[in-house]
């Protein structure tokens, strides 16, 4: 099954030895954010948060799992940025605590990163 519904993810080895956090033991630094955006529409109210760290589906499903087990939270999607500043958005009937985010991000291994 040589090739056979295989995609090129375009990851590339590096030398230094640095990676992501579910791959190998990089310190990602601490860094204040809270959501970026609040949206409500219906009966689902919706945060942007910005993860820094990131860099393949391994850390996506590492942060949903972890956003995912806080009460209250009904979807989290992932927008992926390999390598750079990743946007998480977080779903739920009523606000989520940003704090709490924060925790279980930071559970998962990452940081959120600065809003500027």
């Amino acid at each position: 099954m040589t090739g056979q519904g295989l995609q090129d993810l375009g990851l590339q080895a590096t030398s230094t030895g640095a990676g992501c956090a579910c791959c190998s033991p990089t310190s990602h630094g601490a860094a204040a954010a809270d959501a970026t955006a609040v949206s409500a529409t219906g009966d689902v109210v919706s945060a942007r948060f910005l993860v820094e760290g990131m860099t393949c589906s391994h850390c996506v499903r590492s942060i949903t799992e972890e956003v995912s087990a806080i009460d209250g939270v009904s979807d989290v999607a992932v927008d992926l940025h390999a390598g750079g500043v990743s946007t998480v958005t977080v779903s739920s009937a009523t606000p989520v605590d940003a704090a709490r985010v924060r925790e279980a991000v930071e559970e998962a291994g990452y940081s959120l990163a600065s809003a500027s």
